[in-house]
């Protein structure tokens, strides 16, 4: 578990504006160079200005940078955890099951299936703040992204990730993806648990219906989300914006992506939960919070830094040293040091 933070992230976004000072004194270095050349040749200007120093400049305007930088930083409220305490919370287990294979970059629903799944993934986890949660990938076969866990900001790192690249056998393993899921859990029987399977469910692979009824018999539910339109889409071989190609049959035609909803109907029939259509606003997601918040919730114990020490002095400090170095580095060369051997 990570112990470093920042109290107040959001000023880290002020950082945008180093690289626009960097861009605009480049400019006005570069302004300044051409206006000196209608004075005459530089190799003369610089005979008569012998205690000029661009690199001293320069470097003055890199520790100002610096400082800034720092200062920034120190505003967002850098800290360390200092004690990790144990902490009991009611909550569930929920594995999800998303499906990563290249039918889910069928742009029927916006940006695509596996893009708008992603989206709502990560606000759903943003609520799960005292339940623990994994994620699953699958195609052809199914892996285990990131085990069940209570950091959910790690959650949704792994998720942002989640691309159509990660599982090479192309396919449908829902029936693998939920039978991988039900071995994931903890041992802790008191605790409600929950498998929400988002997928088109095209060309389905194993005996789906199986593993659902084996989730049922541990006391799982298992939920189902379809990604998809009635009437399907075609499926982009490039991400090029112009110029794009879709993927083709052996005979040359265009490949097109249908919801099999018929499938995930089935499986959260069997699975003891309920079915979910992605063109609905949220995909679903927040009535299947509701419907999982009548499972049995379970304490769990989980590790917390319960306090935090302010980092920022550091910060501070380092930025006023640097800007009382940059008052004793005079833009002009100094005669007494220049004298020096």
């Amino acid at each position: 578990m990570n112990n470093f933070r920042f109290e107040h992230i959001e000023y880290l976004w002020l950082l945008a504006v180093i690289p626009v000072l960097a861009g605009l004194y480049m400019v006005i270095s570069i302004m300044k160079k051409r206006n000196l050349k209608d004075f005459g040749e530089p190799v003369l200007l610089k005979g008569m200005m012998p205690d000029f120093s661009a690199f001293r400049i320069h470097l003055k305007f890199l520790l100002m940078l610096l400082a800034t930088s720092l200062i920034i930083v120190a505003l967002a409220g850098p800290q360390f955890g200092s004690k990790i305490v144990d902490v009991r919370q009611k909550g569930l287990e929920i594995i999800i099951s998303l499906d990563v294979s290249n039918s889910m970059l069928a742009e029927d629903i916006r940006p695509n299936r596996l893009e708008r799944a992603k989206q709502e993934l990560s606000r759903l986890m943003d609520r799960l703040e005292n339940d623990r949660v994994g994620l699953i990938v699958f195609a052809g076969e199914a892996y285990t992204q990131i085990p069940i866990t209570n950091d959910i900001l790690s959650a949704k790192m792994f998720l942002s990730g989640i691309s159509t690249d990660m599982v090479s056998r192309q396919g449908t393993a829902i029936g693998s993806a939920i039978e991988l899921a039900t071995k994931s859990f903890s041992q802790d029987q008191d605790v409600g648990k929950a498998i929400i399977v988002i997928s088109d469910g095209e060309n389905h692979e194993g005996d789906v219906l199986e593993a659902c009824m084996e989730a049922v018999e541990r006391k799982i539910s298992v939920f189902a989300i379809g990604m998809g339109q009635d009437q399907g889409a075609r499926i982009p071989v490039s991400s090029a914006p112009y110029n794009r190609d879709y993927l083709r049959d052996r005979d040359g035609n265009f490949i097109i992506s249908e919801l099999n909803e018929q499938m995930l109907l089935q499986i959260a029939a069997a699975g003891n939960g309920k079915y979910y259509r992605a063109s609905l606003p949220g995909m679903g997601l927040n009535d299947i919070l509701d419907q999982l918040e009548k499972l049995e919730q379970a304490e769990m114990t989980s590790q917390v830094y319960a306090e935090y020490e302010e980092q920022f002095p550091y910060f501070i400090w380092t930025a006023l040293f640097i800007l009382l170095l940059d008052l004793f580095i005079l833009e002009k060369r100094n005669q007494w040091l220049k004298q020096l051997k």
